[in-house]
């Protein structure tokens, strides 16, 4: 059985002429362990997605189909006080921003004193000596000294760090990354990435990781979901979508990523843009911008079928399994 069970999700926001649909009809899973990531244009439903599994929708979005099961229990209908103890405690939480993520009032010890008391059975001696383990475990340095700074006195990565330690505090069974490395610059972005996956092996924690970034995919994800438009285009092994991407989009995407030992003089771009939620194509919603595009795409929604090791949703890919 999957830890986290995403079942046919959709999320809708209610507006003065109608309902918007943001997802539409999400399908995932991630296994105990296991490193998800999910990448895709700003505008895809990355973030949304984590937020509805987290319980962190606002209004006016909610949850108008589907279910989300973690380790077997349903938690897109829980009462929100539930919902609290189960954030925190079984599901920790990485923003990509961790200023705004800190408490600028408080000590980092303070705040990672507070998250461990909150979720365990712990005095206040016994909730320091694990937050100064937290801070060692994250690989900040001095950390019993910078247990008493505030978040201005550390540097972004230093920051980022704190919010990991925060995240896994309890132990979660699931950590929801949500592009933490956007903020931060390349040498650091590779440190935190991996500090992600070690820590997850670790403490035998999954981790669902938002990116719009191919290539940290590919150093620390398992499996990659591929979104756009608030839909899934294509799912796999990591290896095998990076290798041998079949949706056009995907396809897109790897090649616009420059490559050392390439000789092409220009990347190739996707051209137009994500469209907006209340202008999404009918049939498929990447057929105004698609190279492959049939008849049929403008009509009917394409359905998820196998191709090879991953799950495609397009029909061009389909003629051409049924032609070979």
């Amino acid at each position: 059985m999957a830890l986290l069970d995403v079942r046919n999700l959709s999320v809708e926001f209610k507006n003065r002429r109608g309902n918007l649909k943001a997802l539409d009809d999400i399908s995932l899973s991630i296994e105990a362990g296991e490193v998800l990531g999910i990448v895709g244009e700003s505008g895809a439903g990355k973030s949304l997605t984590s937020a509805a599994v987290i319980g962190l929708l606002q209004a006016p979005g909610y949850v108008s189909a589907g279910q989300i099961l973690f380790d077997g229990r349903r938690i897109d209908n829980l009462p929100a006080e539930e919902m609290n103890r189960l954030r925190g405690r079984e599901i920790g939480a990485i923003f990509q921003d961790p200023l705004t993520a800190l408490d600028p009032l408080y000590s980092i010890g303070q705040q990672l004193v507070e998250t461990i008391q909150a979720h365990l059975d712990l005095n206040v001696d016994d909730a320091r000596v694990r937050a100064v383990e937290l801070l060692q475990e994250t690989g900040i340095p001095g950390a019993a000294e910078r247990f008493y700074a505030y978040p201005h006195q550390l540097s972004g990565g230093m920051r980022q760090r704190v919010v990991i330690a925060l995240a896994i505090a309890a132990n979660p069974k699931l950590i929801i990354a949500d592009e933490p490395t956007t903020a931060l610059d390349v040498s650091i972005q590779a440190q935190i990435m991996l500090l992600l996956k070690q820590l997850g092996a670790r403490h035998g924690s999954a981790v669902m990781l938002v990116t719009h970034d191919m290539g940290v995919i590919a150093e620390v994800a398992d499996r990659v979901v591929v979104m756009y438009a608030g839909r899934i285009v294509e799912t796999g092994p990591t290896r095998e979508v990076i290798h041998h991407p079949r949706h056009p989009y995907t396809i897109g995407l790897m090649n616009s990523i420059p490559k050392l030992s390439g000789t092409a003089e220009r990347l190739q771009q996707i051209d137009g843009a994500m469209p907006r939620l209340g202008s999404i194509p009918s049939g498929c919603a990447f057929h105004p911008r698609c190279r492959q595009v049939h008849e049929r795409c403008l009509r009917e929604r394409p359905e998820t079928f196998t191709a090879g090791l991953s799950k495609v949703a397009c029909w061009s890919v389909k003629e051409e399994q049924v032609a070979a």
